[in-house]
């Protein structure tokens, strides 16, 4: 086990690294807090003559639908429009060209169905349409809303690429799939993984350590893969966050422990581990979390989660360590819990 210069914990205990004081809710951060406290492109198309186009290209899409072939580019041969991949399906070589005109003009990510265009044919995408009140090519009147039924023939013929491309994903979907994969995506912006909702930045994962450094520098580092997680001052009311961050295998974990009311009524706490990674790379570790003391014994092993899933939904699902406020005292020294974490690899 290593273990940094400590305090005495208790008189015949371990040595272990002191935590600075947590942050709680009410208090905000205090002097040497761990972290916040917790307080609760691309060219535009959609003109109307590129609307006229795209439906004209939508009913020779439509034609070899109906015909159950789809032409493979490069071959004489057809083959059935079901086997055809998503990248030949449709109207081959033109992809490209034809997923410029979904475009929308305002936030320049794609206009997916329903599609619904102004009175000139020009399209905007339904997030930024709920918030325009003419069209931003004509500066025509939006309503009543006209749904453009040959373009979303098109749409359904088209891959199109995820909205963070420019970062590196290289995924082509149909239109239906791009949401959910979105939401997971690696390429993804991170946002700032401590606790709390004080910290607004997201950047690469490349910039996440350097932004912790930096914007959060009265958060403990431990190197090993064996150490002893801090808590101090558990007693504290309200909602209280500890992070501590963990150096081993050439990779930063994020220890964190939560006090909350998950239920009302009932305060609980939640310790999880978080690799500052994507979830591939956290598949390849496994931590454990030990409560050891008074001749008892509590312990959670499982795999880290990435911070891109973040704190709050290993909460949500329980998927972490949770006790409760008299098991906490069961294992606590006046008012200070140590909690031994391991890291290994799978």
């Amino acid at each position: 086990m290593t273990l940094p210069p400590a305090r005495q914990f208790t008189g015949s205990g371990p040595q272990l690294e002191e935590m600075s004081r947590p942050s709680s809710a009410g208090a905000g951060a205090g002097a040497g807090g761990l972290g916040a406290g917790k307080a609760g492109g691309g060219k535009h198309g959609g003109s109307g003559g590129a609307a006229a186009a795209a439906a004209a290209a939508a009913a020779a899409a439509a034609a070899a639908v109906a015909a159950g072939v789809s032409s493979v580019a490069g071959s004489g041969s057809a083959t059935p429009s079901s086997a055809v991949s998503l990248t030949s399906a449709g109207l081959p070589g033109q992809s490209p060209e034809l997923t410029a005109l979904f475009e929308c003009p305002v936030c320049f990510d794609y206009v997916l169905p329903p599609i619904l265009q102004c009175q000139a044919g020009h399209l905007v995408c339904n997030p930024c349409r709920q918030k325009l009140s003419c069209c931003p090519t004509c500066r025509g009147p939006l309503t009543p809303s006209i749904r453009n039924l040959a373009m979303e023939k098109v749409a359904s013929t088209l891959p199109f690429p995820c909205k963070y491309s420019s970062a590196g994903c290289l995924l082509t979907l149909h239109h239906s799939e791009k949401p959910d994969h979105e939401e997971v995506c690696e390429f993804r912006p991170y946002t700032c993984p401590c606790p709390g909702a004080t910290c607004k930045w997201h950047g690469s994962l490349e910039a996440v350590m350097p932004h912790l450094m930096h914007a959060h520098k009265s958060i403990t580092t431990l190197q090993g893969e064996d150490i002893v997680f801090l808590a101090t001052d558990i007693n504290l009311p309200g909602a209280v966050d500890w992070v501590m961050m963990q150096s081993c295998f050439s990779h930063h974990f994020m220890l964190v422990l939560e006090k909350q009311e998950k239920y009302e009524g009932h305060q609980q706490f939640f310790a999880v581990v978080l690799l500052i990674g994507t979830r591939k790379q956290a598949e390849n570790f496994a931590y454990r979390l030990e409560l050891n003391g008074n001749r008892r014994r509590l312990t959670w092993e499982a795999t880290p989660r990435s911070i891109h899933d973040g704190v709050a939904a290993a909460i949500m699902n329980s998927d972490c360590l949770v006790f409760d406020t008299s098991i906490a005292h069961l294992f606590a020294d006046n008012g200070n819990l140590g909690i031994n974490v391991t890291i290994s690899m799978c």
